[in-house]
């Protein structure tokens, strides 16, 4: 019947919940938006997308190559 529950599922749903019972017993819509949020996302499954929470690898370039294919002679004038 329930396929596909992880921890991080288990833990938006109840956090959803507890969120929006502190913003009901508290009278406070914007943190009931917040709770929603995590019981929707709990609820359907979804979160940061199909690649994770991860940053992005940025290409790894030497040195070398990034100084010899920008910087030219630069000349220092002292004042």
């Amino acid at each position: 019947m329930v396929k596909n529950w992880n921890i991080m599922r288990i833990v938006r749903l109840v956090a959803g919940v507890a969120i929006l019972w502190s913003a009901y017993a508290n009278n406070q819509p914007l943190l009931g938006l917040l709770g929603g949020l995590l019981l929707i996302q709990g609820a359907l499954n979804v979160g940061c997308g199909p690649a994770g929470c991860r940053i992005p690898k940025s290409e790894k370039r030497s040195v070398r190559n990034a100084a010899d294919n920008s910087v030219k002679d630069v000349r220092y004038e002292e004042i």
